[in-house]
């Protein structure tokens, strides 16, 4: 949880950054939108080698996004909310919404990227070597 917490800091502050960065060139959802897209792949890889100690993949590559649409769907309704409704300032308020949605974020991502038990108990001898679950909690290249 603390590495995830870490990882959760740095891409909050790799997002809030690509929004001021893009911010001034187009609309606050617009640069929302890209800023988030880009931190959702530096997230990706993070949290794969990182938090997770996981071998990423092109298939967890492919899915991360997509279970991401919750998160994204959970700040976008509350960046939404907090300019329009509350009259928040759109350079805080998509901080504020993704604070919101860091424990959806964490139950998603855990999913995706932590292989998933054989059925075996935890100190039962299992299969080791290329492709085993042993070989999946090490970091490699995407592949």
């Amino acid at each position: 949880m603390f590495r995830f917490a870490l990882v959760g800091g740095v891409n909050t502050g790799t997002f809030f950054g690509c929004y001021l960065l893009l911010h001034p060139w187009m609309p606050y959802f617009a640069a929302y939108s890209l800023a988030f897209i880009l931190s959702m792949i530096g997230s990706f890889f993070l949290n794969t080698y990182f938090t997770y100690r996981t071998r990423p993949t092109w298939k967890k590559f492919a899915l991360f996004p997509l279970t991401n649409v919750t998160n994204y769907l959970v700040q976008s309704v509350g960046l939404y909310a907090l300019v329009t409704w509350a009259g928040m300032d759109d350079r805080i308020a998509p901080l504020v919404a993704a604070v919101v949605a860091i424990p959806f974020t964490y139950l998603i991502s855990q999913r995706i990227l932590v292989p998933r038990s054989t059925g075996r108990p935890a100190d039962a001898p299992g299969p080791s070597g290329p492709g085993s679950e042993t070989d999946e909690r090490h970091p490699s290249r995407l592949a």
